[in-house]
């Protein structure tokens, strides 16, 4: 699926989600999607678990 299909998909659905559960529903399900994407990509290793603990801590890595 190219990007830009995924892009309108996705946007379609918040749209529907928007229209069906009003503004509160549609930050949760931006909320939860983020956070889905977010251990998705833990767990996948696109992102370094120890260099996001380093960002949200607060300290520079040496790396």
């Amino acid at each position: 699926m190219s990007t830009t299909l995924s892009g309108a998909l996705i946007g379609a659905i918040l749209a529907v989600v928007a229209l069906q559960f009003g503004f509160w529903g549609f930050v949760l399900v931006v909320v939860f999607a983020a956070i889905g994407a977010l251990v998705a990509a833990l767990v996948t290793g696109r992102i370094d678990r120890n260099a996001l603990t380093d960002v949200l801590t607060g300290r520079r890595s040496s790396r």
